[in-house]
């Protein structure tokens, strides 16, 4: 068993601080004479599933809050140490979400390319002390299980490298759609013990029904996961909302649904369910509202200067490097900015 992960069941505060200050080390130093402030990892440490919420070390629940990258297929000039400087000093992001997709020009095409891109974005998320969800991002096919093979291969890969890692978590399977609760949970249970041989006490997030919509989209609800939920502990279950599309029905499944289970909304944005589209800030308030009641964590689509206005940044940012220009900001940018500080 690797240290960090000995460390992690004994809670040895004595050596866990050891490592701590070894990732603090990698950090840019604060103004003369102050200290740096404390990055997430080293006020939380590693995570774990307690009840229907994430926990740090100290047993306290914790809310993650951060931001999604876009596919990064297509926008890896977003994702640079300039633009993470952004995300974790300015805008005090906590979680990074790493977003592979699998076709679409993805994964499939090159799996090593997209294996060490992913790689190098986790280790400068990691040297910036922010936790990282491993997004397998699979949208089309719905059926994760169309996929398995390479998702097997992916995970094996990734936990190889970055397994002794205490800042990592593991979403499998994006947004399922077309198929059954039972198809999902199957997978789900080939592809943990995937992750779990390289990173036995991880976080896994499975995703739900109806393109994480925990079935609402489909027609179902949180009921068919609560009745049958994923054989595996240290388990969370996704839920992806857009504000201007899904409002009461999908408000309230989220907020009974996160008094039975451990969820995690790794996506959802201000606008309509295609990321583009009008904001409607005053519905996605209400969420930003009952996820901080719920303690539910979260990351907002996307770290990106796409079109779209779901995208933070304006057209053409990452190509300037002008992440730190308020100017540069969407008014969504400028919106989710202000809910994770």
């Amino acid at each position: 068993m690797a240290l960090a992960h000995i460390l992690r069941r004994f809670r040895a505060p004595a050596l866990t601080a050891g490592l701590v200050a070894g990732t603090a080390a990698l950090l840019p130093a604060g103004p003369a004479g102050a200290a740096p402030a404390a990055t997430p990892f080293e006020s939380y440490g590693a995570l774990d599933v307690c009840g229907t919420t994430l926990c740090g070390e100290d047993g306290q629940p914790v809310q993650l809050r951060g931001m999604s990258t876009h596919g990064t297929q297509w926008y890896a000039q977003c994702v640079t140490d300039g633009s993470l400087d952004v995300l974790a000093d300015d805008w005090g992001a906590d979680v990074l979400r790493v977003s592979t997709y699998v076709q679409e020009e993805g994964y499939e095409t090159d799996p090593e390319h997209f294996t060490e891109l992913a790689s190098r974005i986790i280790d400068q998320a990691t040297a910036r002390g922010m936790y990282v969800i491993v997004d397998w991002h699979m949208l089309t096919p719905g059926d994760p299980n169309a996929n398995t093979e390479l998702a097997e291969q992916f995970f094996t890969d990734i936990t190889a490298r970055h397994g002794d890692q205490d800042n990592l978590l593991y979403e499998i399977a994006n947004e399922p759609s077309g198929v059954s609760w039972q198809g999902i949970k199957s997978y789900a249970e080939d592809i943990v013990p995937v992750v779990r041989a390289g990173d036995p006490d991880a976080v896994v997030i499975v995703g739900t029904r109806g393109w994480s919509s925990l079935g609402v989209s489909e027609g179902s609800d949180e009921s068919e996961i609560v009745a049958n939920p994923v054989n595996a502990d240290n388990i969370m279950y996704t839920f992806h909302f857009y504000a201007a599309s899904h409002q009461d029905g999908y408000l309230s499944t989220l907020s009974r649904a996160a008094d039975q289970l451990p969820i995690f909304v790794t996506e959802f944005g201000t606008q309509e369910y295609t990321g583009d589209g009008p904001n409607d800030f005053a519905f996605a308030q209400q969420y930003i509202d009952l996820m901080a009641e719920k303690n539910i964590s979260w990351t907002n689509w996307n770290f990106s200067d796409d079109f779209r206005t779901g995208a933070v940044f304006e057209p053409g940012t990452c190509d300037s490097g002008s992440w730190g220009d308020p100017g540069s900001l969407k008014e969504a940018g400028t919106w989710i900015r202000d809910r994770i500080a």
